[in-house]
């Protein structure tokens, strides 16, 4: 991929956890991700797929290296500048969704586009529950997260890295803890993201089946790239 193409890339990563005994979690990682992928992170246990997708989404900071978001360098970046970057072009769905117990599945969805700031609460409230509704969750808006399966939660997880409409959702085993019926339903739902709605979804998973379903694949061993490569799939062009 051309790197004036990349909504993310990863230039010459590397990220080492001071300590006595420094442990590198990924080293060397060049990566260009584009518009419109659906794009595997796999790897054994401890060969730094989650580390990878943290670096990506801005939640840490490569020790040497640097990590470009639309080709603006983002190592050196204040808070105050990095936050609304990772807002407006990344969403982030996580293994165990992270919903807050308090909030209703409606103010769990609105709770990104607050941070950013740009809209009305009334046009908050309307998104929210557009999502929600999207995802088949017409009943549940006003339920809190301890109502809900855990299906229906990681697809109000889903939702909510939708809020501000980002380009990038970043997907850390957004299947692992669910049932084979409620994974097949969030798979498809990341799917149709990339097919109907044009986005570009980077998930780490450590299933194997799943990861040959998206469009490309990318192994880590050991912190470092062993492999990136096609599936092979062939789908239909994204609707945008």
């Amino acid at each position: 991929m051309n790197a004036a193409q990349a909504l993310i890339e990863a230039k010459n990563v590397t990220r080492i956890l001071p300590g006595i005994v420094p442990t590198t979690l990924v080293r060397n990682i060049d990566l260009a991700i584009g518009h419109n992928e659906f794009v595997a992170i796999t790897g054994p246990s401890g060969s730094g797929k989650s580390s990878l997708l943290y670096l990506l989404g801005l939640l840490d900071l490569p020790t040497e290296g640097e990590v470009l978001i639309r080709g603006r360098a983002t190592a050196h970046m204040e808070e105050e500048e990095r936050a609304p970057t990772r807002l407006s072009t990344l969403g982030f769905v996580f293994q165990f969704h992270f919903l807050l117990p308090e909030f209703t599945a409606r103010e769990n969805v609105m709770l990104p586009m607050r941070a950013l700031g740009e809209l009305s609460m009334a046009a908050m409230r309307e998104r929210a529950a557009a999502l929600l509704v999207s995802f088949g969750l017409d009943g549940h808006i006003d339920k809190r997260p301890d109502q809900l399966s855990g299906g229906q939660r990681q697809r109000v997880a889903v939702a909510r890295a939708l809020a501000n409409d980002p380009p990038v959702i970043l997907a850390d085993e957004p299947t692992g803890s669910l049932d084979s019926k409620s994974s097949e339903q969030v798979f498809e739902i990341l799917r149709n993201l990339v097919d109907r709605r044009g986005k570009t979804v980077v998930a780490v998973t450590h299933d194997l089946r799943l990861a040959e379903r998206m469009d490309r694949r990318v192994e880590l061993m050991d912190g470092a790239i062993a492999a990136d490569r096609s599936t092979g799939r062939v789908r239909e062009s994204a609707t945008v």
